[in-house]
């Protein structure tokens, strides 16, 4: 088709943002996660903050879901609407803020050109009447960045019917884009929420593959990636996993949480970005190595209490360091993290609970 063909986009519907704000939890269909994220035995490398705009999507689409099995009128007028005619679209927009909750443009930016670019192509799929219908575009097109906070883009009907009409379909938290900031972790989690309840046993070698990682061992791809994808798991999602390993083969094994309090569901999205880019600062300052963050950050995030403990400690760090005329950034890495540690145990031990448990102090490493 010639580039005016690509061109000629029909607008056929306009999606518009709820009142009452973003469900807590949003219907992913199993044919979008296979098509989309998880593409053979590869796992899509999709950024956090694109993550967002899918789950935004979804979230805003959600009321227009259907399973044409329950509702099969649904799927004819699906198909009058979108599938009668080639590049049928439909409109949505979507506030920055909730992209980018630090207010970053490019972060913005970065993520529609990404889900643009992204399986960019022609895509067929036949209507009800056997016609084969043909639509141009990554998962969005067009996306349109307003001065007045919001982005306007357009989805194909092809990618719109993998979202709308999910013969299955698995729940997921819409919050876990702004509560989790590992991106591998939450599609991790949406891989977790497809396996039975008995779990599954997976060689190293397709896990490594699946999620785009290089560990050498099951020993490290356990307590390199699992231990901490479970951590956050365990704290924002209502399903984790247990896991163990045998030679080169890998047991995961799904459990539902404890329910989410409705207060952490509802996390502040500007207290979560300050608390980001203050793990960012220690991190790139002190030399953080991705595993030595993760105890680190888990305490840091979560936990309000050790959250002030290690302010607390970290600027009485940076005053004896003044007063001997050193260099905080003279300690890196674990050394660093030691020295916190032994700020935060001298603290620890001077309030009445390190009386009554002395050995009670946060662990940071």
């Amino acid at each position: 088709m010639s580039d005016n063909d690509k061109n000629s986009k029909l607008i056929r519907r306009i999606f518009v943002e709820k009142d009452n704000g973003a469900s807590e939890r949003i219907r992913l269909g199993n044919g979008f996660i296979d098509d989309f994220i998880f593409e053979g035995q590869q796992t899509a490398d999709i950024p956090i903050n694109a993550l967002r705009v899918i789950f935004n999507i979804i979230s805003i689409i959600g009321n227009e879901q259907f399973r044409p099995e329950d509702r099969p009128k649904q799927l004819s007028l699906f198909d009058e609407e979108f599938e009668t005619e080639n590049n049928v679209f439909a409109s949505l927009r979507i506030r920055n803020n909730k992209i980018s909750p630090s207010g970053s443009t490019k972060q913005v930016i970065d993520a529609y050109e990404f889900l643009a670019r992204y399986k960019m192509g022609w895509y067929k799929s036949v209507n009800l009447k056997g016609r084969e219908i043909k639509t141009f575009g990554g998962l969005i097109s067009n996306p349109s960045y307003d001065q007045r906070g919001f982005t306007t883009f357009l989805i194909s009907s092809y990618w719109l019917k993998k979202l709308l009409v999910i013969p299955e379909y698995n729940y997921i938290l819409y919050n876990l884009v702004y509560t989790i900031r590992n991106n591998k972790h939450i599609i991790f989690a949406i891989w977790l929420s497809k396996l039975p309840e008995k779990g599954t046993a997976i060689k190293l070698s397709t896990l490594n593959e699946r999620f785009g990682l290089n560990y050498k061992t099951t020993n490290d791809f356990c307590f390199k990636f699992l231990k901490s994808a479970r951590i956050n798991l365990d704290q924002f999602n209502n399903l984790s996993f247990n896991y163990k390993y045998k030679k080169d083969l890998i047991y995961i094994i799904p459990y539902y949480t404890k329910s989410i309090p409705q207060d952490k569901l509802k996390t502040n999205v500007a207290e979560h970005s300050i608390v980001t880019r203050r793990l960012n600062y220690f991190k790139k300052r002190y030399c953080l190595t991705v595993d030595e963050m993760v105890q680190f950050s888990y305490q840091y995030r979560n936990i309000h209490q050790t959250r002030e403990m290690i302010e607390k400690c970290f600027k009485e760090f940076i005053k004896n360091c003044r007063i001997r005329n050193v260099k905080s950034t003279n300690f890196k890495g674990l050394e660093f993290l030691n020295k916190i540690q032994e700020y935060i145990i001298l603290f620890y031990r001077r309030t009445k609970m390190g009386e009554l448990l002395p050995n009670g102090y946060p662990h940071i490493i």
